[in-house]
């Protein structure tokens, strides 16, 4: 009998990205009968507007204490270097996308890995303009 393990994500959210080794460990060791299904829940709707400072404090805020919790690395030289807008509907869409041609896992790394670790200034021109426009 097929169960369905339901993981409901943002792919921009950093506490996804924080517990992402986990989340491989556990799919790792699932036997072969449980079939994961993503869903994608949606943190912020589609904006232009740069976000707030105090947004900007608040979400950086939370990257310190899931690096410190969890030992989870972020590039927060992003807060400095970028002028972010709170958004993350378009990187939802670039992986509603990707699933479509069979490849959500791997964007969902990307898009992870792009905006929270990444040191490349290129992919970092925006908190959300990076993917899925």
């Amino acid at each position: 009998m097929q169960t369905t393990l339901f993981y409901i994500h943002d792919p921009m959210c950093s506490w996804c990205w924080g517990y992402r080794p986990t989340w491989l460990k556990l799919q790792a060791s699932l036997p072969e009968n449980i079939k994961i299904k993503y869903l994608l829940g949606g943190l912020a709707a589609d904006t232009d507007r740069p976000m707030s400072i105090d947004m900007q404090h608040s979400i950086a805020g939370h990257w310190r204490k899931i690096q410190t919790m969890l030992g989870t690395e972020f590039n927060f030289d992003f807060w400095d270097n970028c002028s972010p807008r709170r958004d993350t509907y378009k990187a939802s869409r670039a992986v509603v996308v990707a699933a479509q041609q069979g490849l959500e896992e791997e964007m969902i790394k990307a898009i992870q890995h792009a905006l929270l670790f990444t040191r490349n200034e290129s992919i970092r021109a925006g908190y959300s303009g990076a993917v899925g426009q």
